[in-house]
Parts: structure tokens; sequence; C-alpha cells
């Protein structure tokens, strides 16, 4: 199922919504969760974004399931077993619950440490979220209802700024700032 790509300017409230979701997400795994992070263009203060929630929570081990799944479908999310990206375990919203993506990786793991870098690096780089704000919304215009052509197209550019922002790491010696939650 195909759902339209809305890009919206960018909203303080995200940081609150994404505190909520996280507090209870804490609440609810304890030790289990190593770190909770806002990631993506929501956490980008300024960076226009669709306005969906993406959070990080590093694990010890993404095996087995079940040490944090039953927490995360008892706050109403939903575990997607079809996920194809085998560096993650992924959790949606449940019904009637604000459009939430829950990424679940492994502490230390590139896909994790990739997640932190691009949001810090933008985070740090106005003009460079500028420009990819810039292309959100021209593909959004060329591929609204197409997510997957959308995901596509924007990937050129996510490149280049994971380029940029490997070197950027270089230069100031990057590591994750403490969690968000």
């Amino acid at each position: 199922m195909n759902h339209e790509i809305i890009v919206a300017p960018y909203n303080p409230e995200w940081a609150l919504e994404f505190n909520d979701i996280a507090y209870r997400i804490r609440n609810a795994l304890q030790e289990i969760a190593l770190r909770i992070d806002h990631i993506g263009s929501t956490a980008v203060v300024g960076l226009d974004a669709k306005p969906i929630i993406d959070i990080q929570i590093s694990v010890r081990a993404l095996e087995p399931v079940g040490v944090y799944q039953t927490q995360m479908e008892g706050l109403g999310y939903r575990f997607r077993a079809d996920n194809t990206e085998r560096t993650k375990r992924y959790f949606r919203e449940g019904s009637g619950m604000r459009r939430t993506h829950i990424h679940i990786r492994e502490a230390g793991s590139f896909s994790e440490q990739f997640a932190l870098l691009f949001r810090d690096y933008l985070r740090s780089h106005a003009e460079d979220a500028q420009k990819y704000a810039e292309i959100k919304y021209t593909l959004m215009k060329l591929y609204q209802q197409d997510r997957h052509r959308y995901v596509e197209e924007k990937e050129p550019y996510i490149w280049e700024i994971t380029r940029k922002a490997s070197q950027w790491s270089q230069d100031i010696g990057w590591r994750p700032d403490r969690s968000d939650m």
C-alpha cells in the first residue's frame, strides 16, 4: 500500500512528540534500551520533513526479538516481521496512533551509528539540511503517489551527505552525544 508523500514545514511539536513517545518506551523497556534517539529529518531543528517520528532504540542484541517485542506491543506498536533490512527490527504505530517508525538496532553497529551521524551532521550543517529539504520537495512533486521511487531518487543525495558527514566526523572526532531519552 502506497501512502501519499507529504513533506511539511518544520514543526517544533515533533520534538515534544518524540519526548512523549520515548518516555513511554523508556519506562517499558528500562535497561533493555541502551539508547533511545530521535533520528531522521524530524529530529533536525528547522528541517522540513515527512511528519513521521523516527525513533532508534539501541539494544545489546537484536535476537531474541521477544526481549523487547512484548513491551513494544504493550505500548500499541506492531512488529513488522516483513521488514527486509536485516540490521534492524522494525515497529510501526498501531491503529489510531501517531505515525511513528521505530528502528531497533544493535548498539555500536554501523546502521545505528550511521543514523546518529547523519542526523548530527544535518543538525550542524544548515545549508546541507536546506538543500536536502529542497530535494525532498522536488521529489514529492514528482513522485507523490510512489513512495518507493521517492526514496530511491533521494538516495544519491543521502550518499553525498554521508560522504560529507564521514569527513566531518574525522575532522572533529565525532562520537554520538548522550542518548536523547
